[in-house]
């Protein structure tokens, strides 16, 4: 017995341009995440260790 393929929901109109809009908003405000503490704390302890 089959079953049935479900169809894929489309944004249209007014919700698609809403998402699209969040969508640029969140990528203007993405920032990274500074790793050097961690990055030197962890050097320190791979050179105690002789590794």
């Amino acid at each position: 017995m089959a079953i049935a393929i479900k169809s894929i929901p489309v944004l249209k109109d007014k919700a698609a341009a809403s998402f699209t809009l969040k969508i640029a908003e969140n990528i203007a405000k993405r920032s990274s995440v500074n790793f050097s503490k961690q990055t030197s704390i962890a050097v320190k302890i791979l050179a105690k260790a002789k590794i």
